[in-house]
């Protein structure tokens, strides 16, 4: 009589194999696990340095196993050169959340985890990751390059202000910022030797908030040495920053410049001007925003041309990639989690992401708590309905699929104000009232305001 099947061998045949031809991989940082199935070779399970020329073994062998598609875990950086490697052999490889994977307890080695990834990629129940075009890819490394190096001005920015207050220069007090025209002029000429208080503050432009008066008491300082040196040294560093932030500009402008024009021939709709900031990009990116897109991106309150450039970065031009706008907003993290169990809503909190363009909407949110537009209306709603923070997800979700809708209808954006918005949503709340009235049994009257008693306002 035939042995019966253990209950875990007749799991596994009941499940219909949907990838017969899938291999796993445990990425590491120096040695790589690959697993295939077990027909397809006498060593099913190898191991792989991670040298270019390793990989180039690893995928000369998934070749000669029948391999067609690969599944591997996002480890770090680590999994970068074998996923463009393979990509680049022709394998379709899928990126696969770890948390999708440390479910099922018992895998306690490398050689177990290759392999359990092959068996599920082979039975078709890992969703890849989602990775824009080669194209946005690089956008993307361009992007991400030049905020490190926004960063670390920032924190040498702070070293020269330490450098200051040592020296006890108030210099931070009187100018809104330090780096700009009338700060760095200061600056470099107190490190040329300049100590004089009135001659540092004849050097102020005109538009300065605070009188030379003022700004001559601030100047007045204990120069210490040690302190003047910490002082050149961060600024030499900040302008090294500047410098390089300049190139990563040109190197950005220079790869958009190879992306197709979509905008037909027709010119950029010139908006209001808007005040510059000193880590604006150093070319027009509002321009060729709209070569790209076809359409203004820009004219939505709060998104300017730097916050889109991140946002489509990260997730390409092509919004076929997601069902909906409402997919778009739940793969950013912005839509609502819905936990329903027996019909009761257990919570609607959004899911705890690292996505670097819904920062970046957030951001955006955040700057329309003053707009008298649309959006900033909705902004300070939902803040006094259920806090700050909760309106600022919720606007950036709107935000959200606002761009969806513009890049995927090629739709221009049309403001209608902050009282276009509020009449709307006191239409809505009325409809609601009246619907809620009928239910019981009841019907909503308007009731005109009385007229003024021109006597009393004679009184």
């Amino acid at each position: 009589m035939a042995k019966a099947p253990q209950r875990g061998q007749r799991g596994r045949a009941a499940l219909p194999t949907v990838n017969p031809h899938a291999a796993g991989i445990d990425i590491g940082g120096e040695t790589h696990y690959v697993a295939v199935p077990a027909d397809c070779d006498p060593e099913p399970v190898r191991t792989f340095a991670a040298f270019t020329g390793d990989l180039y073994r690893l995928a000369d062998w998934l070749r000669a196993c029948g391999v067609e598609t690969v599944a591997m875990e996002s480890t770090g950086v680590y999994w970068i050169p074998v996923f463009q490697v393979l990509e680049e052999r022709g394998f379709e490889v899928k990126l696969v959340d770890a948390r999708q994977l440390k479910r099922v307890p018992g895998r306690k080695s490398d050689v177990a985890d290759c392999q359990w990834l092959q068996q599920l990629h082979s039975y078709g129940l890992l969703a890849g990751a989602f990775r824009p075009a080669d194209e946005i890819c690089v956008l993307r490394s361009y992007l991400r390059q030049r905020a490190m190096l926004v960063r670390g001005v920032g924190q040498h920015v702070q070293h020269m202000q330490k450098a200051l207050v040592q020296m006890n220069v108030q210099l931070q007090y009187v100018l809104s910022d330090i780096t700009g025209a009338t700060g760095l002029r200061i600056i470099r000429a107190i490190l040329e030797g300049e100590r004089d208080p009135q001659r540092l503050a004849a050097l102020r432009d005109p538009g300065c908030t605070h009188p030379a008066t003022v700004i001559a008491r601030a100047l007045e300082g204990d120069w210490r040495e040690e302190h003047l040196f910490a002082l050149r040294q961060a600024l030499t560093l900040v302008e090294a920053y500047e410098a390089q932030i300049a190139a990563c500009d040109a190197r950005i402008q220079a790869h958009l410049q190879t992306f197709p024009d979509q905008s037909a021939g027709q010119p950029l709709p010139r908006g209001k001007p808007r005040r510059a900031d000193r880590h604006d990009l150093h070319f027009d990116a509002t321009a060729e925003l709209f070569r790209l897109t076809g359409v203004d991106l820009t004219r939505v309150k709060g998104l300017e041309a730097h916050t889109v450039l991140k946002v489509l970065s990260e997730t390409g031009l092509d919004m076929t990639k997601w069902l909906s706008a409402k997919h778009f907003g739940s793969w950013l993290g912005l839509a609502p989690n819905n936990r329903v169990s027996g019909g009761k809503v257990l919570s609607r909190r959004t899911l705890p992401t690292a996505n670097r363009a819904a920062a970046a909407l957030r951001v955006a949110a955040q700057a329309l708590h003053h707009s008298h537009s649309a959006l900033g209306a909705f902004l300070r709603r939902k803040a006094a309905q259920r806090g700050m923070p909760k309106a600022i997800t919720a606007t950036a979700y709107k935000l959200a699929r606002i761009l969806y809708s513009m890049l995927l209808h090629g739709l221009p954006y049309v403001e209608r104000g902050q009282d276009y918005y509020e009449t709307a949503y006191q239409e809505r709340v009325v409809k609601n009232l009246a619907r809620r009235a009928q239910d019981l049994g009841y019907t909503l009257v308007k009731h005109d305001p009385p007229a003024p008693n021109p006597a009393l306002g004679a009184a």
